[in-house]
């Protein structure tokens, strides 16, 4: 389960903000989780709860957003949202003009996007 060294990784960064912030306690932790992350979130969820105990964040609210894949087609310009890549009727090539020559712009972000912190 990596997701136990990613949160581990997590609180690295909330202890470090909260230090800065002379933080007494982090009320909440708003992270992004890309679909194609490799991240399971219930996993994540899991492994936030056990991590959390005994630290700054011991009575923190875990908030997790998952991002949608996306496509840009460098062909028309089109930006293309992946409903089920899973689906065998999944193909990488624009819908709008056939072409093969797509970027991926979203989908696999893992990122602290918001830290709730109380201060004496």
């Amino acid at each position: 389960m990596h997701e136990l060294s990613i949160v581990a990784d997590l609180f690295t960064i909330i202890e470090e903000k909260a230090q800065q912030a002379k933080a007494t306690r982090v009320t909440r932790v708003k992270v992004l989780i890309g679909e194609l992350s490799g991240v399971v979130p219930e996993l994540f969820r899991s492994a936030f709860h056990s991590y959390k105990k005994g630290t700054i964040a011991d009575k923190a609210r875990l908030e997790m957003k998952i991002t949608k894949i996306k496509f840009k087609c460098h062909s028309c310009g089109k930006e293309i949202k992946a409903k089920d890549i899973s689906s065998p009727d999944f193909s990488y090539a624009c819908p709008f003009c056939g072409s093969k020559d797509v970027e991926l712009v979203s989908g696999r972000d893992l990122y602290l996007e918001k830290l709730e912190i109380e201060t004496s």
